[in-house]
C-alpha cells in the first residue's frame, strides 16, 4: 500500500498544526498572510525525504535576472506548472538550495494561493504556512455557485478578491515575485481541464512587467481521487526549469495576434501560456531522464 502524506508525515503534520498561526476562515481582512520559518523548516524534513541526488533548478540565472528587475521597482510574475500541493514547495525549496541569489529568490516569493487549503484541510494549510501567500476565492469555485441560492457567499468572494487585488498592488512593486498557477489547479489526469489556463492570466500578464514561466519535472506528490492528505508520495528527482525573462506585453501582444476578432482573446494568452509551460515540460523531462540512467 503506497505512502501518503498523512500516514508518512503524521509528526510532520501534527507538529505543524500546534504551531501554524494560519487563519481558518478566510476574510477580507487576513487575505496576506507572511510565511513562517519554523513551518518552513518543518516542510525541509518532509522534502529531504523525498527529493532525489539530481533534483534542482535549471535556469538559475534567469530567475536572478527577474529578481533583479523585480528590486530595480519592475512588477515580475512566476508561472508554475501545477501538478500537486507540493509544487510551491518544490520551488522554493529547490531555490534556496541552488546557491547564488536561490535564497533571495525564495524568499521574494509571494503566491497567489485558492483558499480551500486554508478551510477544507488544516492539515495542508499548517504546512502551506511556510509561504508567504494572497489567499483568493477562485474563479471556478465562484462559477459554480448559485446566484439566488449563494448571494451571502458570492459577497464574501468579491470582498475577499477585491482585498487581495489590493494586497497584490501593494505588493507587487516591492522587489517581490508574484506566483501565480496559470490552470488555477493542479492536473488531475480524469479531467482534462483541469491543464487548461484560466482566462484571468490575460488580465496578471497584462498589469505586470516582466514573468519567467517554470516547468516542473517529478512526482513526488500523486493527486488522488479522496482527501488532499491522502495525495500518496514517493521519492524522485525533481527539476525545476525556468524560461528566460519574458516582456509580458509582447508576449500578450503576440498571444492576441494568433487569433482571429472573434475568437476570445483572453483566453488566447492563457492558452499560449500553457503551450509554452508545456514546451518547457518536455524539454525538461527528457533531461530529467539522463539524470535518471
Amino acid at each position: 500500500m503506497a505512502e501518503t502524506l498523512a500516514t508518512l508525515f503524521k509528526d510532520q503534520i501534527k507538529r505543524a498544526l500546534v504551531m501554524t498561526k494560519a487563519p481558518t476562515v478566510i476574510t477580507d481582512e487576513n487575505v496576506f498572510q507572511e510565511g513562517d520559518l519554523a513551518i518552513e523548516a518543518i516542510v525541509d524534513e518532509m522534502s529531504d525525504q523525498l527529493f532525489l541526488p539530481g533534483s534542482g533548478i535549471d535556469g538559475l540565472e534567469n530567475l536572478e535576472e527577474l529578481l533583479a528587475l523585480a528590486e530595480s521597482g519592475k512588477s515580475c510574475l512566476l508561472l508554475l506548472e501545477h501538478y500537486s500541493n507540493y509544487d510551491l514547495t518544490i520551488f522554493s525549496t529547490l531555490a534556496r538550495r541552488a546557491g547564488g541569489r536561490g535564497l533571495d529568490i525564495a524568499r521574494a516569493v509571494i503566491a497567489i494561493a485558492g483558499m480551500k487549503l486554508s478551510e477544507d484541510s488544516p492539515g495542508l494549510s499548517a504546512l502551506s504556512s511556510a509561504y508567504t501567500k494572497i489567499m483568493i476565492f477562485p474563479s471556478r469555485s465562484i462559477t459554480d455557485l448559485d446566484p439566488e441560492k449563494n448571494k451571502a457567499e458570492i459577497a464574501r468572494a468579491k470582498a475577499i478578491n477585491h482585498a487581495a487585488m489590493k494586497s497584490l498592488i501593494r505588493h507587487k512593486y516591492k522587489g517581490r515575485l508574484i506566483l501565480l498557477f496559470p490552470s488555477g489547479t493542479r492536473y488531475r489526469p480524469w479531467d482534462p481541464n483541469t491543464k487548461k489556463g484560466v482566462r484571468e492570466m490575460d488580465t496578471y500578464v497584462r498589469s505586470f512587467d516582466y514573468m519567467c514561466l517554470i516547468a516542473l519535472n517529478g512526482e513526488v506528490l500523486h493527486v488522488q481521487k479522496t482527501d488532499m492528505l491522502n495525495d500518496a508520495v514517493s521519492q524522485d528527482i525533481v527539476r525545476v526549469t525556468a524560461s528566460p525573462v519574458i516582456n509580458c506585453n509582447e508576449f500578450r501582444e503576440k498571444a492576441r495576434e494568433k487569433v482571429s476578432e472573434e475568437e476570445d482573446k483572453k483566453q488566447a494568452v492563457a492558452d499560449e501560456i500553457m503551450k509554452e509551460l508545456e514546451k518547457m515540460h518536455i524539454t525538461g523531462e527528457e533531461k530529467r531522464q539522463k539524470l535518471l540512467k
